[in-house]
């Protein structure tokens, strides 16, 4: 064994750790299994230092910098795409050295996040909204039910253009798009404790007052049962038109259900978005052929969420808030 480079990992490591110790390279080549010609050459080049070997690069500093500009001011262009536009600035590079340069410099082709637009009256009140509920404990946020609606598709691999993004940028609006529908798909209305779930709604037709209030009395009520029993709780919905309606107040007043106040646009402070998010990934290589096997499926993966998963995400609601605070009303990474 007379060349460096069969030697493996533990073998270097062997051979520098008893170099430093002052060993001579007959001990070294004897401890280390090899040739005290593989050990002297070995050392010789970590104290020279290799030259660098290998074809030499194609492209130029400046090239690189005029690719990361191409990504930069449009992230949602594909390599095909990235690539013709660098070629016709004159640099000569492939298809796979333009990806692989791509990725050198910290880019990765990620799904792009949605969220909604918040303007500066909305981020006013949710900074209000937190600082009011900032000192609240985990017990108080264990009385409130999370209650939300999501929309399930059948083409779960349909999640439309790709981005190119560095760590870190997931919420940079840069790297972001708009919401789109995917039909077919199924609405669905789920409700979640620090206890655990209650039992899903699928929405036939459009969610006016009169249906939601129809939810709450057949849906909502039974989770209620289920979860806290005979205890007090406190509802929480958003502000969509027929969570606000007066006629949907009144059913809650009729009830005696209290309704927690809840600012607009934010689904980073539900802890039901993130397990709605749970649920969906456990369905991503599902492949319902109709809207009756998704339903299934969606029932089956509901089925499997456990308290101890409602219950760190209720714990979360602390940090969110802070979250919340931290940034001023914006939205958060949740």
């Amino acid at each position: 064994m007379g060349k460096t480079s069969d030697l493996t990992a533990v073998q270097k490591t062997i051979i520098d750790t008893l170099h430093k110790e002052g060993k001579t390279q007959k001990v070294i080549a004897k401890e280390a299994g090899c040739s005290q010609s593989s050990v002297s050459k070995h050392i010789n080049r970590q104290a020279k230092g290799r030259k660098k070997c290998g074809r030499k690069k194609c492209t130029s500093s400046r090239d690189n910098r005029t690719l990361q500009r191409i990504v930069t001011t449009n992230p949602f262009k594909n390599v095909g795409e990235i690539h013709k536009e660098w070629t016709a600035a004159g640099v000569s590079a492939s298809r796979t050295t333009t990806k692989r340069l791509m990725k050198d410099m910290g880019f990765r082709c990620r799904i792009p996040c949605v969220k909604p637009l918040l303007n500066k009256k909305q981020r006013k009140k949710r900074l209000a909204w937190a600082k009011d509920k900032k000192d609240w404990t985990d017990a108080e946020w264990s009385k409130v039910m999370f209650s939300d609606e999501s929309k399930f598709c059948i083409s779960f691999g349909n999640q439309g253009p790709r981005v190119w993004r560095k760590s870190g940028e997931a919420q940079n609006p840069r790297c972001m798009r708009s919401s789109v529908k995917f039909p077919p798909s199924v609405m669905v209305w789920g409700a979640m404790s620090s206890a655990g779930v209650g039992p899903l709604c699928f929405l036939r037709s459009r969610v006016n007052a009169a249906v939601y209030q129809e939810v709450l009395e057949h849906f909502m009520l039974p989770a209620a049962d289920q979860l806290y029993g005979d205890a007090d709780f406190t509802f929480q919905q958003d502000l969509a038109p027929a969570h606000s309606a007066k006629t949907t107040s009144t059913w809650f007043k009729d009830h005696g259900i209290p309704v927690l106040d809840w600012p607009a646009n934010s689904p980073d402070l539900n802890p039901i978005e993130n397990l709605w998010g749970i649920v969906k990934r456990r369905m991503q290589y599902a492949r319902p052929n109709n809207a009756e096997e998704l339903k299934t499926t969606i029932r089956a993966t509901w089925a499997l969420i456990t308290p101890e998963q409602c219950h760190r995400l209720i714990e979360s609601m602390p940090r969110r808030i802070t979250a919340v605070i931290e940034a001023k009303g914006a939205l958060t990474k949740y």
